[in-house]
């Protein structure tokens, strides 16, 4: 078990820090009716969505023909053990990817207690809400953690080779039919998958697939490919839910963080690894 009291704490104070969002409401409500549509034909995915919290993605982790991976212990999977066969997985790391999970603990420096941005997938697998808003040329991720926000087109274009690396990569948006595919390449490297700490370098690139079957859902899959972390790429599959009985909240992770201002949560030291 990697994970100490001291990590434990902080771990558990960043899943704190999303519970304002669940104070709006329990339970997705019934919305019912057909996939509302842009002028163009496509599908509108504006609204505010409630996404499954993914803590540890390896938990739903498959590869591309959508087996799971096996877990980590396999008593696990015999319907009588802890997570009744839906605990850990063991992810296709390399050798480079595999040391790097093992030698992770968040008390040497979770980045996001210290209030650095979470990343693409770590802010995607976070329980708070976020409010989509479309436009023919645009597609816009607001999130309520931190604030932070993403805008990227749907017009197809190629990612831009002269952008600086940053946190949540660099996202291009194109249709598959009705389908939205978003690609992103580009990141710095500072973040991991989810909260348990998954790794991934700065070779990573996701692509992920939205669909709107109706009025109240959408389907989410991510592909992960990282050819320096692991030996294939594998994909997670959620459904987020449409809350219109929600509104987003304003967020500041550096507000009332006393272990931040106090010294007892570092940042990590980068540039000395």
């Amino acid at each position: 078990m990697r994970i100490s009291l001291s990590s434990s704490i902080i771990v558990t104070a960043a899943i704190l820090a999303a519970v304002p969002a669940f104070g709006q409401g329990r339970g997705a409500p019934q919305v019912t009716g057909p996939t509302p549509k842009m002028q163009d034909g496509k599908p509108d995915f504006s609204g505010l969505w409630q996404r499954p919290y993914t803590p540890d993605m390896s938990i739903t982790a498959t590869d591309l023909n959508g087996k799971p991976y096996p877990l980590e212990k396999p008593e696990a999977d015999n319907g009588k053990g802890k997570g009744g066969g839906r605990g850990p997985r063991k992810l296709p790391f390399t050798e480079w990817g595999e040391k790097n999970w093992k030698s992770y603990t968040a008390d040497e420096g979770d980045y996001t207690g210290a209030c650095l941005p979470f990343g693409l997938m770590r802010s995607m697998n976070s329980p708070d809400p976020i409010q989509i808003m479309q436009s023919k040329e645009y597609l816009s991720f607001l999130y309520e953690q931190n604030t932070w926000f993403k805008v990227f087109p749907l017009d197809g274009r190629a990612h831009d080779p002269k952008k600086t690396p940053t946190w949540f990569g660099d996202s291009v948006g194109h249709w598959e039919g009705d389908t939205l595919v978003v690609d992103t390449t580009n990141f710095n490297g500072r973040t991991r998958l989810d909260t348990i700490g998954h790794p991934h370098s700065d070779a990573l690139h996701t692509i992920e697939r939205f669909q709107r079957p109706d009025l109240g859902h959408i389907n989410y899959e991510v592909v992960i490919d990282d050819p320096k972390t692991f030996t294939e790429k594998w994909k997670n599959v959620r459904t987020f839910n449409l809350r219109p009985d929600w509104q987003i909240m304003e967020y500041s992770c550096e507000e009332n963080n006393k272990s931040f201002w106090e010294g007892r949560i570092k940042i990590p030291e980068y540039d000395k690894k």
